[in-house]
Formats: C-alpha cells, structure tokens, sequence
C-alpha cells in the first residue's frame, strides 16, 4: 500500500533563542493560535500504535488511562481517579512527546544537520532521555545539562543513549550563570552547529500536548472528565492538555499541582527552598506556562508523594515515578473537595520507577530525607490549595 502524501506541517513556526538576550520567562513568540475544531473532527485523531514501527520514535504517545480500584477506596474517595500513564512512551516519559516534537519542529526550520548539529539542553532529566533518544534516531550530538540533585539512574541511561552529561550545583538559580540554564548558553556559544530547543519557550512544547495528549484522553474518557490534575514543570503538559480540554469540556476544572518550595503557584514568593520530587517545580515561571488556564493549584509535599507513588507501586502495580504520587495525591484530595459533582478526575503518571531506584524506593534514603510517612493518611491534610489566577 503507497504511503499518504506528506501533509503540510500543522504547527507554528518557532523562533530560538538569541543567547545574549535570553530570558526563560519571556516568550519567543506570540502565543500559539489554533482554530477549535469540533471534536472528532480533529485532524490529530488518536491511533493505535503499529505492530511494526519503522523506528522507536513511533512508539511515542498513545498511552493506556487506567482506572484506580484499590486507592480510592482506601482513601474513601467515591469519584472515579483515572491515571494516564506515560511512563509507557519509548523514552519512559511524558517529555517523550515534547522532545519529537521540538525535534521535528526543529528541522521543519532548517535548525539541525546530521553529522554537525549538536542539541544541547538544560533539563531535569526526562526532557534531556526523550532529546537524546531522538538524536539517537536522527544522527545528531546531545549534550544534557542538569542539575545535581537529578538522580544518577537518569544520568546512566541518557549515557547510555550517547549523550554528553553536564552536571550543576542544585541550588544555582536559572539566571546564575554556573546553573543548568547558564551552562547550556555557554556551551552553546563555544560548540558550532549547537542549538538549544528551549522547552521553557518552545512552542512545539504545549503543542505536543494539544494535539496528542489531550486527544487521547478526550477519546479515552469520551469526552467525559470533570476535573483535570497535572504536575507543573515547564508547564507545557498543563498548558497545552488544559487549552484542549477547556475546549471540548468548557467545565472541567483545571488543578495544576506544584511542590512545596517552588514558586509557580505563587510567582510573588521569590523564595525557594529545596524539594526532592523531580520533575515539576521551579524557581521562576517559564514562558509555555498559562497560568491563566488554573482553576487551583495544589502544594504538594515530598513526604506525602512519595508514600502515594509507593502506594501506587505496591496496590495499583503502576510503576510510577514520585511526581505521580503528587499527581494522585491532589487528585484525590480535589475529588473529596468537589464532592458529589466530581465523578471523574484525569491524571498523569509522567514518568517511570526506572528512575528513582536509589532514591524514593530506597527506605534508607526516605529515612536520611526526612520523607517516612505514616498509615494514618489523610489526603486532604496533606497539601494546600489556592485558588488559581493570571
């Protein structure tokens, strides 16, 4: 069977950074416009993953959703909690589909040459495993920034992959020019053909989300949701799942989950302190966040997300990463909040146990932390919600 002709590439332009003038909270450009299509008549319909795939690339998006039996009932919550679990892409992440996408993107634009470009990029980790499984793919150089608190088990596999490992102090802010973000603009001065994607203001970084992840789960939930939980990084998750649901289920609640020491439910705060969970959380607000999309924000605290990701492990047989925890946590807590009108609540499970196996499953390393949680759980006690606004 011939295969269909190329179609015209749906997502916007982008414009990279100029290094001398970067500043992860401005925008790059003008936020993204796209004409709300009826649902069903999306063009970007989920599909169901090939048996035989021509790299391993295809094997991103298209996650399952699974419906928690055990948790809910222990916690005495009467809403059903749905996880998306995207720690099943190919990278064994969410950051799987923003980093084919900014890829793509990337050459759509002339950006990147086999055998000369070099992608460098700041990143916690999972953006940087999903980049460097891309450059895998494509032939390009990949160079990983990230900050020392990120666990080594993510450093093995982005070495295995082929990647460069640069690793910076954990407490250095993003305008220090000694933090991930000020090694990567560095670096990308002093290495021809090097470019950084900038999944802080990529477009193509919401734009993953908008066209995929929130299509699969409006099909998978038929269009059914009543609140929608997501932990905030970078924000394009949130951003681009948030914009596409609002769409279709004008009423579904928006509850953005940021941990305790991050400043991205409260921009105002400028003080930070220091918090184990990986993943979500920053010390400034990038520019791929709309804030404006929140219903509540959720304060998450280390201790209780690493007791519910456990919990999920152990009773669900989801092999999830400590950001789930925080996901599930709020989600249950928004649920018992809403009451009956709350029937249904969508998560995301972003990444896997794979990363974490010397840290938050590691009771010795809980101990050392601080992070041993009790049986006698509340989940409304155990987090903080504020009202969300611009």
């Amino acid at each position: 069977m011939p295969e269909p002709p190329p179609q015209k590439p749906l997502y916007p332009k982008t414009t990279f950074f100029i290094p001398e003038v970067y500043n992860p909270e401005s925008k790059a450009t003008e936020s993204f416009q796209i004409v709300p299509k009826p649902w069903k008549s999306n063009p970007f319909i989920p599909l169901k993953r090939c048996r035989l795939i021509k790299n391993i690339s295809e094997a991103i998006g298209n996650t399952p959703i699974v419906k928690l039996f055990k948790l809910p009932k222990k916690y005495g919550i009467e809403a059903e909690i749905l996880v998306k679990c995207e720690f099943l892409n190919a990278g064994g992440s969410v950051k799987d589909r923003i980093a084919r996408k900014m890829i793509e993107m990337a050459e759509a634009d002339g950006k990147l040459k086999a055998g000369y470009s070099t992608v460098i990029e700041p990143t916690s980790g999972n953006t940087g495993i999903g980049l460097a499984l891309m450059c895998a793919i494509r032939g390009y150089r990949c160079i990983i920034v990230m900050p020392e608190k990120m666990s080594l088990e993510k450093e093995v596999i982005l070495r295995s992959l082929g990647a460069e490992i640069v690793r910076t102090p954990t407490e250095k802010g993003h305008a220090d020019a000694d933090s991930h973000i000020g090694v990567a603009l560095r670096l990308q001065k002093e290495i021809p053909g090097a470019i950084i994607l900038d999944q802080y203001r990529n477009e193509g970084n919401p734009f993953a989300h908008y066209e995929g992840t929130a299509e699969e789960i409006l099909w998978a939930c038929d269009g059914k949701l009543d609140a929608l939980v997501i932990g905030t990084g970078t924000g394009g998750t949130l951003s681009g799942v948030a914009k596409r649901v609002k769409e279709v289920v004008p009423e579904c609640k928006i509850i953005a989950v940021d941990p305790d020491g991050s400043i991205l439910a409260n921009p105002a705060c400028k003080e930070t302190k220091a918090y184990d969970v990986e993943g979500i959380g920053y010390d400034f607000v990038p520019a791929v966040l709309d804030r404006s999309l929140v219903d509540y924000w959720v304060k998450s605290k280390d201790a209780a997300s690493f007791y519910i990701a456990r919990e999920l492990i152990k009773e669900e047989g989801i092999l999830c990463g400590g950001s789930a925890g925080s996901n599930v946590l709020a989600a249950m807590g928004i649920a018992k909040m809403l009451g009956p009108t709350c029937r249904r609540v969508v998560t995301i499970a972003p990444d896997s146990i794979r990363n974490y196996m010397s840290k938050f499953l590691d009771d010795e390393w809980l101990n050392a932390k601080g992070h041993i949680s009790t049986e006698n759980f509340d989940v409304t006690e155990n987090f903080v919600i504020e009202k969300g606004s611009d």
